[in-house]
């Protein structure tokens, strides 16, 4: 029976998703520390969440006014920890939890991303997963030893070769390969692994990969991308999906076509789980849930999300004035998340914008969106998401850390559970036994 995907949404940072949550009184502030991690990871297992997943960037949000002093100042996520480092930490201290982190196609070699997640997989029992982004902005360039980053189209087309690389080396090993007869001293099959000898027109890899298949066969492949080209790369690679759908209504219809683009690949579109972000704020009751939205909503600031927004869309909001409108050049010249210009261009109606307007119809860096209620509430507001269908399931931003995640452990999970949408028990050991997808044939790849 088919039964709701939760996703801890998280980073390897001093605050969560959202800028202002460290200033939240009930935050823990030892976000450098292995406890913390290993106590968020203790909550999402004993809430049987499929996975908690690590958002990752290259760079501090520091385009805003080209100076990193602000993000320092009011703690914009400035501090950035390697996401797998901080990933296997948490793999420690769960024995079910799948564990998902982000690395950049546009950064990285994929050898280099292809040998690092199939590890992790060995090392968590087949329970990891790969979130592919193409990065977002100059800042992660230079920091990278690179002057400009790559334009948008640009990076999905090196992005298509980056994982034919990748998921070839990753079925470049048959899963009995490994022999392991000590009396005629034979370790593995040659004839069992191959060699990728991949030759295209922006990589090559030559192999053969170094590092057996795991329980699951390899890694989940996470993608995110909302603008046109990006759900073009979903609809062929990703098999978990993370959207801002905003409503049921887009959702319904924005699912459908991104299973249909699927099967339009040749692929099985159930093999396709699809997740839509949403930050629960629940209480006990109606009125506790509101009460604790408005204290929250007091805590961010206007730099949280100009800075966001400069980080998002590779653009200085600092350059211009709150009332200035963009041009249609600035707008068309927008490299970075062009599903927020986007989306901002539709919800306001207005064809050049202000700053002001970014700042207000984005809803970057607050929780504007946020999910108010009590356990039932909510329970309902993603029984409806999730039989429209609009979603496959929910990728769970926090408010704060660890109580908005103890929160929705304590009082939603459990609501879902009573009405069958959800999991009692780990039914299985393996990230994709979590979500119900099948371990990847071999791809036979002839030299």
């Amino acid at each position: 029976m088919r039964q709701i995907v939760l996703v801890g949404f998280l980073q390897a940072q001093n605050c969560t998703t959202i800028p202002a949550s460290w200033r939240h009184p009930e935050a823990r502030a030892d976000s450098t520390s292995p406890d913390y991690y290993r106590h968020i990871g203790r909550v999402l297992e004993r809430g049987k969440f499929d996975l908690g997943f690590f958002d990752d960037r290259l760079a501090m949000p520091d385009l805003y006014t080209g100076d990193h002093a602000h993000t320092v100042q009011h703690g914009i996520r400035c501090v950035k920890m390697d996401p797998v480092t901080v990933l296997m930490v948490m793999g420690t201290a769960t024995t079910h939890l799948g564990l998902g982190a982000t690395y950049s196609t546009t950064y990285y070699e994929p050898f280099h991303v292809a040998r690092v997640f199939a590890t992790v997989d060995l090392m968590s029992e087949g329970r990891a997963a790969w979130n592919v982004v193409t990065s977002l902005n100059d800042n992660e360039a230079r920091n990278m030893g690179r002057l400009v980053h790559p334009a948008h189209d640009e990076r999905y087309d090196l992005a298509d070769e980056f994982m034919e690389i990748v998921l070839g080396h990753w079925s470049s090993w048959d899963d009995d390969a490994i022999v392991l007869d000590r009396a005629r001293g034979i370790f593995a099959d040659p004839a069992k692994v191959r060699r990728l000898d991949y030759v295209g027109e922006h990589y090559r890899s030559r192999g053969p990969f170094t590092v057996p298949r795991s329980k699951q066969g390899q890694p989940v492949v996470i993608q995110a991308g909302q603008s046109r080209r990006g759900l073009e790369f979903a609809a062929r690679w990703g098999e978990l999906i993370f959207a801002g759908y905003g409503t049921i209504e887009n959702g319904r219809e924005q699912y459908a076509a991104l299973k249909a683009a699927a099967a339009a690949h040749g692929r099985d579109p159930d093999q396709m789980k699809i997740t839509t972000l949403a930050y629960p704020v629940v209480g006990r009751t109606h009125e506790e849930a509101v009460a604790k939205k408005a204290a929250y909503d007091e805590l961010p600031n206007e730099i949280d999300q100009l800075s966001l927004l400069s980080e998002a869309l590779n653009f200085d909001f600092g350059s211009k004035d709150m009332d200035e409108p963009f041009s249609d050049e600035e707008l068309a010249g927008i490299s970075g998340m062009q599903a927020i210009r986007d989306g901002v261009l539709r919800r306001s109606g207005i064809k050049n914008p202000t700053v002001r307007d970014f700042v207000r119809v984005s809803g970057r860096g607050r929780v504007g969106d946020a999910w108010v209620g009590s356990a039932t509430e909510l329970a309902d507001q993603m029984e409806a998401w999730f039989t429209a269908p609009a979603t496959d399931g929910f990728v769970v931003g926090a408010t704060h850390i660890p109580g908005a995640f103890e929160d929705f452990v304590d009082l939603v999970v459990p609501e879902l559970q009573r009405r069958g949408l959800f999991r009692e028990e780990y039914t299985g050991t393996t990230l994709r036994e979590h979500l119900g997808l099948r371990i990847p044939e071999l791809a036979r790849r002839s030299s």
